[in-house]
């Protein structure tokens, strides 16, 4: 009998791993440590919060930069990190999302840099994260927030939910099913990101939302994510209780990001009745 072929995800954990082990001989995770508190107690700024953000009615959207995707390829030719943030933040967005991982999306932490020069926006750095080193990256790089996959952690959620809450970084813990949403609500999250795009094999069904929503903590802010391609998805939505969508393959596609934005976030006001 063979051996199961690998999934998606770890296919992008095994890639992810070996990137942070050559990444750490370049610099080894003390000095980065060193480094990424200096710069946040240097900047002496207010972090903006992406909780915050999304907490008031309508929907919020948080719109992603991507290059590519490993389900759709390339999204956008040539695209520049710091225009399209500021394209997002004059449409509405509540936030902002920057993919970093570099192989299978060609992301980089200079377009979180970019990004982050450019707007006010929280902005969420959207990863594979499996060590604390990557949570020092994305503190110096001025990321206000992390993405930390149940499905990729597992029992390491606890501790590195409780660093990235000691380091001032908020956490969007994402899950896919209702056994990672009990892993996840364990830790007292703030921040649920529920993923309607299968890692396995990078299906995907925005059911998913409404099935984890019957099972989802009141206190907790609810981010419904993939798959999001109009307006009419979103009154739905906001019925269920979630409180943003991050959406990106669509507005990265659109021939004007920004304009693709406003017209969704109108669509959020609308649909909420706003």
């Amino acid at each position: 009998m063979s051996a199961q072929a690998p999934t998606v995800l770890q296919r992008i954990l095994e890639t992810t791993r070996a990137e942070l082990q050559r990444r750490r001989q370049d610099e080894p995770l003390e000095s980065l440590r060193q480094r990424a508190l200096q710069s946040r107690s240097a900047s002496g700024a207010a972090v903006p919060s992406l909780a915050r953000a999304i907490a008031q009615p309508p929907l919020g959207v948080i719109a992603e930069f991507k290059r590519r995707s490993p389900s759709a390829g390339m999204l956008r030719e040539r695209a520049d990190a710091a225009q399209i943030a500021h394209a997002y933040e004059q449409a509405g967005a509540r936030g902002l999302s920057v993919l970093t991982e570099r192989p299978h999306f060609e992301g980089s932490l200079e377009d979180l840099r970019a990004a982050r020069a450019a707007t006010r926006l929280p902005i969420l750095r959207k990863d594979f994260i499996v060590d604390p080193y990557q949570l020092y990256e994305a503190l110096l790089a001025g990321a206000d927030a992390v993405l930390l996959i149940v499905a990729a952690l597992g029992e390491e959620l606890a501790a590195l939910h409780d660093l990235a809450r000691e380091l001032g970084l908020e956490a969007l813990v994402e899950v896919h099913d209702s056994r990672e949403l009990q892993i996840a609500l364990a830790v007292k999250p703030a921040l649920v990101g529920i993923n309607n795009r299968d890692l396995r094999d990078f299906s995907v069904d925005v059911g998913r939302t409404a099935r984890l929503m019957r099972e989802m903590a009141p206190d907790v802010r609810v981010v419904s994510e993939s798959g999001i391609t109009g307006a009419e998805q979103l009154a739905g939505l906001a019925a269920m209780g979630v409180d943003a969508v991050l959406v990106g393959e669509s507005l990265m596609r659109a021939d004007d990001p920004g304009a693709a934005l406003r017209e969704l976030v109108a669509g959020a006001a609308a649909g909420s009745g706003v």
